[in-house]
């Protein structure tokens, strides 16, 4: 067995303006730090934690960063759509949204038989975030 298998996973995201990332995390996701150092902000949703800090450089942001896996996607979408939030528009061959929701078929083993379900937006850096369940 690896060393790794029984790690906790520990997200870290890079933000030019820190204070502009607070602001997107409370205002529009209705998210607190649950610790603030110098340069830096932690997160916890459901047990998990993922931080946020000053950086010069940036994330790519064109792929998926992290995700939060929700009970009801149809729910959080709408909740998060009254807050600001923008969904991402795709429609690629297997993949398409349909009023910010995409069905992914098989895309994840972890998942089940049955895929899961997909919204994706963009954060206060452009970093690109995802949430989702079948």
């Amino acid at each position: 067995m690896s060393a790794l298998a029984d790690a906790r996973i520990a997200t870290r995201l890079p933000a030019r303006d820190l204070d502009r990332a607070r602001r997107f995390y409370s205002e529009t996701l209705g998210l607190a730090p649950v610790d603030e150092r110098p340069g830096g902000l932690l997160y916890r949703c459901g047990g998990s934690d993922f931080a946020l800090f000053q950086s010069t450089g940036a994330s790519p942001g064109t792929f998926t960063q992290m995700a939060f896996e929700v009970d009801d996607i149809d729910a959080a979408v709408t909740e998060l759509q009254g807050r600001g939030v923008v969904f991402e528009t795709v429609d690629l061959p297997g993949l398409r949204t349909v009023d910010g929701i995409a069905d992914i078929d098989g895309n994840y083993p972890s998942k089940g038989a049955g895929g899961e379900r997909g919204a994706w937006f963009r954060d206060s850096e452009a970093t690109c975030w995802g949430s989702g369940k079948r």
